[in-house]
């Protein structure tokens, strides 16, 4: 029986070669359990840091603020914990992605990716005590570093009609009804 190929050949320099599925467009960046073990922890140390700072050693410094300075305070206290709380929250989605909990097409819908996070204004942050400003700075950092493996990993997925996507929710709510 002929080998059948699972790909058609394609053009290379003007002469054909065998495609494999190393060929086909995939992921940019191949995001390893132990590099979402490593960027975990430090989003979960940063995170005790965070809240270590901002709810005790902080209150001393933050009453010695100007009241414009002092409600700068509170909103890049807020500003950090959503940053490590995005980041956090979309590690455990890569977990679950890595685990088989969730199907790896399923982990890069929109909602399953890194939330927003607001960045920092300098003029509030230069206001504040070096130790604020070491966390703000450290977790936008963070931030930062896992966006770009968030958008490296974004396969272009070809848009569906809103038709088609009409379809699609009433047959998953026909079946989801059958089952009731």
């Amino acid at each position: 029986m002929p080998e059948t190929q699972a790909f058609p050949p394609v053009m290379k320099n003007g002469s054909l070669w065998p495609m494999d599925d190393s060929d086909l467009p995939g992921p940019q960046a191949r995001i390893t359990s132990r590099l979402i073990d490593s960027l975990y922890t430090e989003a979960m140390l940063l995170a005790d840091e965070a809240r270590s700072y901002f709810d005790d050693a902080g209150r001393d410094e933050r009453s010695t603020l100007e009241p414009f300075a002092r409600v700068g305070f509170a909103c890049e206290s807020l500003k950090v914990t959503t940053r490590i709380m995005h980041i956090v929250a979309w590690l455990l989605t890569q977990r679950a992605i890595e685990s088989g909990e969730i199907a790896s097409r399923e982990g890069r819908r929109p909602e399953r990716r890194l939330g927003n996070a607001q960045d920092s204004d300098p003029a509030v942050i230069d206001q504040l005590p070096e130790a604020a400003r070491r966390l703000i700075n450290a977790s936008a950092e963070l931030y930062a570093r896992v966006r770009r493996i968030d958008d490296g990993t974004v396969e272009a997925e070809v848009a569906q009609s809103p038709a088609r996507a009409l379809m699609g929710r009433l047959e998953r709510g026909l079946v989801g009804d059958r089952s009731a």
